[in-house]
């Protein structure tokens, strides 16, 4: 698998918010938010339940990624995406860096992505108590 989520009961704003709090206590900034479901209207209208992408940064963490190879910026930043379920839930699904930088072939990569992983896993975890 490429992800992992958890689902979550509020308004999109409020998880929203409740999200990057989350990310933030692990040293994450949103760098890019994609409105996936404001595009489409715009661009094709069609209407979608809201469905956001995150584009979620450490930059710790990220210079030392770009140390290991200057080419993973390909990779980053964390996609972390919130979409409005059908009974109202939230989704929150957080893309894996463990199986992302899998296609990684450097020194230390593998151990930096289990860190970042483990950090998200935390942002996770913080979201369902």
């Amino acid at each position: 698998m490429y992800g992992f989520n958890v689902t979550v009961h509020g308004d999109m704003q409020s998880v929203r918010d409740q999200v990057t709090a989350e990310l933030q206590k692990e040293g994450f900034g949103v760098l890019t938010e994609i409105d996936v479901a404001a595009t489409l209207k715009k661009k094709l209208d069609i209407e979608r339940r809201p469905y956001l992408i995150l584009g979620a940064c450490n930059p710790v963490l990220a210079n030392r990624a770009i140390d290991a190879d200057p080419d993973i910026g390909l990779l980053l930043p964390c996609n972390v995406l919130l979409r409005e379920e059908e009974d109202g839930s939230i989704t929150v699904g957080f893309m894996d860096p463990a199986a992302v930088m899998g296609l990684v072939d450097h020194e230390g990569v593998a151990g930096l992505a289990g860190e970042v992983r483990s950090r998200l896993v935390r942002v996770r975890d913080a979201l369902t108590t």
